[in-house]
């Protein structure tokens, strides 16, 4: 691919970031792409990226990589990765500049991408360990997607060193060096408080002194749960709250939350459009019975007696547990009983040798 060099865009911690013209009328790639550039002898978070992408595909909540190459310029190697332009710039940046929360149907959609881009991420075997609205960009018709990479790994993968911004990390980073899926859902329930507040979840001020990063952190491991958001719905909170739930074991997963009321709004709406996006299904195409706890018509988002300000965890099944006993009783009561004397009211649904199983 043949491409130039234009204006520096933007500064990441491990590269600096270009637009670029492509040449070339049989090149498939767009006429302006983005550009990341180090030094060859620093660029093992670019080539890590680019490796990430290349496993995960084509997914339309991640950014789009058209692979890398080094360069020689002013004498020096230089190793650059070709993504994506996004023309929006970031959440991060687009929520500083405004000064306000963005407006809740514009955070269920944007926290549906990210969640969507997730599922996509963790089901191939990765984590992502730097989730932040500065990592999500901005494409045209206010669409978003998933970026920068050069921190992920491979799930299990054993890592010696801190991964990802101090600020989003989850207790299980803090405490035991866990960079996992569930960090990553934890990182989301940040982004969600920030787009709703336009304000980080922590106060990194107090008395007129910041907090310094290893305040923040004794903060994190010790179990604090990040302040949601007054402007939030109630769906909204819950949906925050199923993030910031401490044991990862108990948190739920990226697949999970798109399943709550939070992000499910017009999910009806965009597969009668014909708009399935990566790791979905047309279920109505392959079956009609639900597909896990979450499918049945009658699962409602439940809030926990247990107070706001402490961390639950939270079971899918909690809104069973909450019913009464008279309540799912009378949920079994019908008005025509059988006549179980009567042998036609008995129906053979496996036989065995000598004898019948009903």
């Amino acid at each position: 691919m043949e491409w130039i060099r234009r204006e520096t865009i933007g500064h990441g911690s491990f590269s600096t970031v270009s637009l670029a013209t492509t040449s070339g009328s049989s090149t498939p790639f767009p006429p302006l792409i983005a550009v990341k550039s180090s030094g060859a002898a620093c660029s093992a978070a670019l080539r890590n990226e680019r490796d990430v992408l290349d496993d995960l595909g084509h997914c339309p909540e991640i950014v789009r990589c058209f692979g890398g190459g080094t360069t020689v310029e002013n004498g020096e190697e230089v190793y650059n990765l070709f993504l994506e332009y996004a023309s929006g710039g970031n959440l991060g940046d687009r929520i500083k500049k405004s000064g306000e929360g963005l407006p809740e149907l514009e955070v269920r959609r944007f926290a549906r991408s990210i969640a969507r881009g997730l599922r996509h991420v963790h089901a191939n075997g990765y984590a992502h360990c730097d989730v932040k609205l500065e990592n999500v960009l901005v494409f045209g018709g206010d669409g978003v997607k998933i970026s920068d990479f050069g921190l992920a790994k491979r799930k299990g993968e054993t890592v010696d060193e801190i991964r990802g911004t101090p600020l989003y990390m989850a207790p299980e980073s803090v405490n035991r060096g866990e960079f996992e899926s569930p960090a990553d859902v934890w990182a989301l329930g940040w982004c969600v408080v920030e787009m709703s507040s336009g304000e980080t979840a922590w106060c990194l001020e107090e008395d007129g002194v910041t907090t310094n990063v290893m305040s923040l952190m004794v903060r994190i491991g010790s179990g604090d749960v990040p302040k949601i958001p007054v402007e939030l719905s109630e769906e909204g909170k819950d949906f925050v709250r199923r993030c910031f739930v401490k044991d990862p074991v108990e948190r739920w997963t990226a697949q999970m939350l798109l399943d709550h009321p939070f992000l499910a709004v017009d999910h009806d709406d965009e597969r009668s459009s014909g708009s399935l996006r990566c790791g979905e299904e047309d279920e109505a195409s392959v079956s009609v019975s639900p597909r896990d706890p979450f499918g049945f018509p009658d699962w409602n988002s439940v809030r926990s007696p247990v107070n706001d300000s402490v961390s639950v965890n939270y079971s899918p099944f909690s809104y069973l547990v909450l019913r009464s006993p008279e309540e799912r009783m009378s949920g079994l009561v019908a008005e025509n009983v059988p006549d179980w004397s009567v042998s036609c009211d008995w129906v053979n649904v496996r036989e065995v040798e000598g004898s019948t199983v009903v």
